[in-house]
């Protein structure tokens, strides 16, 4: 009992579930994408598919990423414990939770429309190539935002059978955001990826950073903004928008000196950025005023 204690210890960590930080900045997009396209809560069956096959697919992310990171995690100081460095795991375990949690994910699309099963495809090799763009390229940051809002048009596809051509500006918002956010989370990592060669946004826009990240997120309000405003919502949907350019510029001051654990709390932060906007949406579509 022990053994197996430690053993399933050491699968939920490497699978993040002790850090959901990273499932809430997936499931808020998804929960846009879903509100926007059933203009209201989708049936239950809809909305307990995207929010389980959220989770799984998060998770799995993270697993193929720590597998990718075997050989480099360990000359990061944030992530020397995790469970592939730590020996707890091994990488032919890993892989095999990998498999097992797409394949349960994959079950749970396969009671959606045809269209939807075909685009999760897209979605999972987002998901598989993310982790190892950081060895060739500087913006990974982009892949992951191009993985973190395949749930929109997912959640389009599965409701309306269709992609109208205005979702696409919540997919471009959320890429955006996904950039700023995960630009503070790396530069948390800078120093450590700037000396075993690891790439990220945080290392290309250098002393840039703080100006970038801000248009970057400005760039996602207005993206939001558009949309609104296009589907003529309500003062609840852009209440939203308020608060969080509002939260953009506590960000700022949190990240002003570049301190690891203030770029990091500011990372956490986005947190609430992605539920007052969803607040904002379930305010428009739910609340009879």
């Amino acid at each position: 009992m022990p053994n197996f204690q430690a053993k399933w210890n050491a699968y939920w960590r490497l699978m993040r579930a002790d850090k959901p930080i990273g499932s809430w900045l997936l499931l808020w997009p998804t929960a846009w994408g879903l509100l926007l396209a059933a203009e209201g809560l989708p049936s239950w069956h809809i909305m307990s598919v995207f929010f389980a096959g959220t989770l799984l697919m998060r998770a799995a992310g993270c697993v193929i990423n720590d597998v990718a990171d075997r050989k480099i995690d360990g000359h990061v100081e944030r992530t020397q414990a995790r469970p592939i460095v730590s020996g707890e795991v091994s990488t032919k375990e890993a892989l095999g939770l990998f498999l097992l949690l797409v394949a349960i994910a994959f079950l749970l699309v396969l009671t959606l429309n045809w269209q939807t099963v075909m685009l999760s495809f897209v979605a999972l090799a987002l998901a598989f190539c993310y982790p190892f763009m950081k060895r060739y390229t500087y913006l990974p940051q982009f892949v992951l935002g191009m993985a973190f809002s395949f749930g929109i048009p997912m959640a389009f596809m599965a409701i309306r059978e269709a992609l109208p051509w205005w979702l696409w500006g919540i997919y471009l918002a959320n890429l955006l955001w996904t950039v700023a956010y995960d630009t503070m989370y790396a530069m948390v990592d800078r120093d450590d990826d700037l000396k075993i060669g690891v790439k990220s946004t945080a290392i290309l826009f250098g002393k840039f950073d703080k100006l970038l990240i801000g248009l970057l997120q400005i760039s996602s309000l207005l993206s939001l903004l558009g949309v609104y405003l296009y589907l003529q919502l309500g003062w609840f949907a852009y209440s939203g928008l308020v608060i969080a350019a509002l939260m953009f510029v506590q960000q700022q001051r949190m990240i002003s000196e570049r301190q690891r654990e203030a770029c990091f709390r500011a990372f956490l932060h986005n947190n609430k950025v992605g539920m007052v906007i969803t607040l904002g949406l379930v305010g428009e579509f739910l609340l009879p005023l």
